[in-house]
């Protein structure tokens, strides 16, 4: 009997963690997208950390990705079933927030100090030097958590959405897993792009004789010259995500702008299915940029009121 009532428990529990690994998976692609973009923001975020300081900046940044997430997955359960109605407005004010941090980022690259000749770039360089390194490394830190909390709540926010229909505690174990893998996922990757040079430099160092060794300086080189175009292609992405991201939450928050959205949509299915396709996506990262620069405008004017 008591044999035969262990056999039933174990089974039961297979069939829940068979649940919980189907469900993650629908909900892991349904948030790729975010993922994605959560991916290039983050390594974006963390490049132009000092080598040796690399590991470390990411191992904190997870830390605090991680800790995000306990405040974010109880809050989004618990908001989803008291007060459903509060997941779109919050989701708009960090989609807001993306927005302007990316209208910021856009403005400091278009702005004077990121016009500077060669020679004020050096003496910026050894300026730098000289003011308090660690201060600037926690405040890349603090930068990098504060934007993976506004896009870890938008990934919970659509993975609830696929697991709504199921039990309380099946929506608890599925989006608790999906946290962890994606923290896992997200900054194990990013501490392997931010060590790419590294490991080119590590296999260019072996001076031995032999194919093998030829191999590995080729390779070596190879990475050495693909990590900083890696690197600024991820700037870039980086940048452009926060836009795509933070202006579909505001799309899909505001009824008026999701049709307009979809009419922009129907026009360019006339023109191509490619056109139709990337539409909605571009179209909302526009509104993002808009978004964003009103509010960068905005807290500018504020910023300069208040030093009067």
């Amino acid at each position: 009997m008591a044999a035969g009532s262990l056999l039933t428990l174990l089974d039961d529990i297979a069939a829940v963690l068979d649940d919980v690994a189907i469900l993650t998976k629908v909900a892991a692609k349904k948030t790729a997208g975010v993922l994605g973009d959560d991916l290039a923001v983050n390594a974006e975020q963390v490049a132009g950390v000092k080598a040796e300081r690399e590991i470390p900046v990411v191992l904190a940044v997870a830390k605090g990705s991680m800790l995000n997430k306990l405040i974010l997955v109880p809050g989004a359960l618990a908001i989803s079933a008291f007060i459903p109605w509060l997941i779109t407005p919050l989701l708009m004010l960090g989609g807001a927030f993306l927005c302007f941090e990316g209208a910021e980022k856009v403005l400091h690259m278009f702005s004077k100090s990121s016009k500077q000749t060669d020679d004020e770039k050096v003496e910026a360089l050894l300026a730098q030097q000289d003011t308090d390194l660690e201060q600037l490394e926690k405040d890349k830190i603090k930068g990098a958590i504060r934007t993976d909390f506004i896009l870890s709540a938008e990934i919970i926010a659509i993975a609830l959405g696929t697991v709504q229909d199921a039990s309380f505690a099946m929506q608890s174990l599925v989006i608790s897993v999906l946290a962890v893998l994606i923290t896992v996922f997200v900054y194990g990757l990013v501490a392997i792009i931010v060590k790419l040079d590294d490991a080119g430099l590590y296999l260019l160092k072996d001076k031995t004789a032999g194919a093998f060794a030829a191999v590995k300086r080729s390779v070596g080189r190879g990475l050495l010259a693909f990590a900083p175009r890696l690197m600024r292609t991820l700037t870039v992405v980086g940048t452009v995500a926060m836009f795509l991201v933070g202006g579909g939450i505001i799309v899909h928050g505001i009824p008026l702008l999701a049709e307009w959205v979809h009419h922009v949509q129907r026009l360019g299915a006339d023109i191509s299915i490619y056109v139709a396709l990337f539409a909605p996506s571009v179209t909302s990262g526009l509104i993002g940029l808009l978004i964003g620069l009103v509010l960068a405008g905005v807290m500018k004017i504020f910023s300069s009121g208040s030093h009067t």
